[in-house]
């Protein structure tokens, strides 16, 4: 049996608004594993603690990223959406909206009711990592969820073991709690920094995928002994809890 050795390594048009940035990006090379991930060799990194190196979130794509991160500034929710028409709309009207305005550009809209994100953020406090495997017709690739609420940070396994905190993300996310308490709703923005890497259906599976392994009980135990029993943690059992086949 593998055991995985710790890792210190829209409908309403003037509701919302768009802000794109256009950029080139460095095409870099993105392997699919047929095997299992041998991450041995991370024993002697370091796990990020300064998650600002990692680069802020919230972001817009900016080609900085294929040389390393430089520290972007978070985009605010004011400047995606106009508050005080969202504050007449209802809790269910702005999840439709929100989820609808990201569709097709490279973006993923999504909502969660307060008291789910609650329990995210004190599970995320305790367990900030974890892997999960992304399958692609013959084999899976495996990425690397780095969390601290209100963000989390996907990237490729291979590309942080190579280059550490210098490595770029995939996919990033963004949890706004403007409408927590008023709405008990929780808007949540992902924003794919490498269309190369992912698509937008991959993008959202990953993010649903995370979320879950933070919100299921059962699935929770895996990130626990991932961050805290990492003698115990086999990869076998996340490909098991999402159906995947062991190569």
């Amino acid at each position: 049996m593998q055991r995985v050795s710790r890792i210190i390594t829209l409908s309403a048009p003037n509701l919302l608004t768009y802000a794109s940035s256009t950029c080139t990006i460095a095409r870099l090379s993105f392997t699919t594993l047929s095997v299992r991930p041998n991450i041995q060799n991370l024993q002697e990194r370091a796990i990020p603690g300064d998650f600002l190196r990692w680069g802020s979130l919230g972001f817009i794509r900016n080609s900085r990223f294929a040389t390393g991160f430089s520290p972007l500034q978070p985009k605010p929710l004011d400047s995606i959406m106009d508050f005080e028409r969202a504050k007449d709309r209802s809790p269910e009207d702005l999840a439709s909206i929100w989820d609808d305005y990201h569709l097709g550009r490279g973006h993923i809209g999504a909502t969660m009711k307060a008291n789910l994100y609650n329990l995210l953020e004190q599970r995320a406090a305790s367990c900030r990592y974890f892997v999960i495997p992304l399958w692609r017709g013959s084999g899976y690739v495996t990425i690397f969820l780095q969390v601290q609420m209100p963000h989390m940070i996907l990237t490729g396994l291979e590309d942080y073991k190579a280059r550490g905190t210098q490595a770029s993300p995939y996919f990033t996310i963004t949890y706004y709690k403007e409408f927590a308490e008023t709405k008990n709703l929780v808007l949540i923005r992902g924003d794919i920094v490498f269309t190369s890497k992912l698509s937008d259906s991959e993008a959202k599976w990953l993010l649903e995928t995370a979320q879950s392994f933070y919100l299921n009980d059962v699935r929770y135990k895996l990130v626990e002994r991932f961050n805290k029993e990492t003698h115990d943690f086999e990869f076998k059992d996340v490909l098991q809890a999402l159906e995947i086949p062991t190569l």
